[in-house]
């Protein structure tokens, strides 16, 4: 619990801001008081004002986005007006959604000792705080290894030592499970929790993966939306509400999964965590008969075999391989998830079927044809890729421009590509800033640009590394809503995610991989079931399993009631209820 409830260590009062460059505000009289020891989650749907509001926590707004303030925000009782953002980064340490833009150094070391080095501070020292603040992230075996060469895990580790390092009172992380796998993000949301424990740091967490971030316990949930405060309240009181869901954020899988069952969420019976959980008989036997109810009807398998991956093997340096002897079909028309942990080779198999590497052995058709030989541009006719970083695919200033560079050779007028790429904006709700710049968007946002330039293209076999990163549950059922419709038609899906409810929702088949080889192709709800699969994966079992066994559902039964629940929520929210 908080340490100190009687001054705040970060305070709102009456706060506004307007960016520079906007009509109206993005944050709206803000009031809030954040106290010392705290652990606060930040949610809201995309642009709500949430990272607006942690950028004015950290000085990011005004001094790197400029815009006009009104109100107070007090720090660590110093009014930020009357900071530089250099002695505001000596109170509040951010940790990036994306670990790579945050590293500095040629090693973990220089990277962890920057501000020490800025700081002049004298060499044997610096190497002491060093170490200590490695220690604290349990990274101090890596020192000399290159940021690069870590692990979505482990460089999420050197950047949080890289702001410990200086002693920061507080912990600000943006986003810090959008690229993990899940195992990995749960590893970092028991880090965060080990260090506020040892360090009583008030820690704010900004993520859409609310179920993930309550893995571990936090103190306050703020919830916010259009610019102001909606909620602020403990996870329980906020799970007993229906503010979540009218503000577009999704909800734990077992307690909608509960809810649809008829149960009343109460916060008395503690919902912040399946664990804790608290379900009379009454609300079991309620589980109980509404799988009953809603038992799924068997899948029926596609046959037709479109893309073949034969006995394929690659290793980007010699006598290591990083895929080895991968077979597999998939279907026309199918929609299918790659997962595994980070460095599994997922990101490997979506580069030799598109071409940007050529495979040791093995073979790759297409609709029946070798297309093992082909090059990039003779297999970017037929095959679209978005890749998890939307930087290293953007190459235009302008969003539409963007957008519409894939269409330059296509032979179209310049009518018919407005057409094309103004449609496609819409569809992925881009479309009121198509005249913007590139520059001005979110990462969530970019990851949108990039969508959209493969969407335009029309390919018949598109593969997404992790196309909902960084999106709000609304945004993430829009693209996931266009992708199906896509797939009515006949457009091929895999999706590379380490989102297992993305997988469960929306690909009834998933095929998992662990240290470059292939371990698993079965249905989603099998994978999340299977507590073998789930740790050589490195995924994380899903909730809806253990609401399951809470309500007494046999073992053999437990992969049927989350496929149940599965259809039953794809059903309700295609109808709007």
């Amino acid at each position: 619990m908080p340490r100190n409830l009687q001054n705040p260590i970060i305070s709102f009062n009456n706060f506004s801001f307007q960016y520079k460059a906007q009509k109206k505000p993005t944050l709206n009289n803000i009031n809030l008081d954040i106290f010392e020891g705290e652990r606060v989650l930040i949610v809201g749907p995309s642009g709500s004002g949430k990272s607006t509001l942690s950028n004015c926590i950290n000085g990011l707004c005004p001094f790197s986005y400029p815009g006009e303030i009104s109100g107070t925000l007090t720090i660590d009782g110093a009014n930020t007006s009357d900071l530089s953002i250099f002695e505001l980064s000596r109170k509040v340490g951010t940790v990036l959604q994306d670990p790579d833009g945050q590293f500095i150094g040629l090693t973990v070391a220089e990277d962890i000792a920057f501000a020490l080095e800025n700081d002049c501070v004298e060499q044997n020292q610096m190497h002491r705080a060093t170490l200590n603040a490695a220690k604290l992230v349990n990274i101090q075996n890596h020192l000399e290894h290159a940021p690069h060469e870590l692990s979505g895990g482990q460089k999420q580790r050197v950047s949080l030592a890289g702001v410990m390092v200086d002693n920061v009172k507080i912990l600000l992380f943006d986003e810090p499970l959008a690229n993990l796998d899940p195992a990995t993000g749960k590893q970092v949301i028991e880090l965060i929790d080990d260090i506020q424990k040892q360090s009583r740091t008030t820690v704010l967490i900004v993520e859409h993966r609310l179920e993930d971030v309550l893995w571990r316990n936090v103190d306050r949930i703020v919830l916010i939306a259009n610019g102001s405060i909606v909620a602020s309240t403990t996870p329980d009181q906020l799970l007993a509400e229906n503010f979540l869901a009218e503000n577009g954020i999704r909800e734990p899988l077992y307690i909608t999964a509960a809810k649809y069952a008829g149960v009343d969420i109460l916060s008395r019976n503690k919902p912040a965590h399946i664990e804790s959980f608290l379900l009379s008989e009454n609300d079991k036997n309620r589980v109980k008969n509404w799988f009953e109810n809603n038992a799924p009807p068997p899948c029926a398998k596609n046959t037709d075999a479109y893309l073949q991956v034969k006995n394929l093997s690659f290793g980007y340096s010699k006598g290591k391989k990083n895929l080895q002897n991968i077979s597999f079909t998939v279907g026309k028309g199918e929609m299918v998830s790659i997962i595994g942990q980070n460095g599994a080779g997922k990101s490997t198999l979506a580069k030799l079927i598109c071409g940007f590497e050529t495979p040791d052995e093995g073979e790759l058709y297409l609709d029946g044809k070798n297309i093992t030989g082909q090059t990039i541009r003779e297999r970017a006719k037929k095959i679209g890729y978005v890749m998890q970083n939307p930087n290293q695919m953007i190459s235009k200033p302008m969003i539409f421009d963007e957008v519409a560079l894939s269409l330059a050779k296509s032979g179209l007028s310049q009518a018919e590509i407005k057409e094309k790429v103004e449609q496609t904006l819409k569809i992925c709700g881009l479309y009121p800033f198509r005249n913007w710049p590139v520059s001005a968007l979110s990462f969530g946002q970019k990851k949108r640009v990039t969508i959209a330039s493969v969407l335009v293209m029309g390919c018949d076999l598109i593969i997404l590394d992790e196309p909902t990163a960084g999106q709000d549950y609304k945004r993430y059922t829009e693209i996931m809503e266009f992708l199906c419709e896509l797939n009515r038609k006949g457009v091929t899906i895999l999706m590379i995610t380490h989102d297992m409810h993305l997988m469960l929702e929306y690909t009834p088949r998933a095929i998992a991989f662990s240290s470059g080889k292939l371990i698993a192709d079965t249905s989603a709800a099998a994978v999340l079931c299977n507590a073998s699969l789930v740790e050589k994966a490195a995924l994380k079992e899903t909730s809806l399993f253990l609401l399951a066994g809470k309500c007494g559902i046999p073992a053999d039964q437990r992969v049927n009631f989350v496929q149940a629940f599965i259809n039953h929520d794809r059903e309700v929210r295609k109808n709007g209820c």
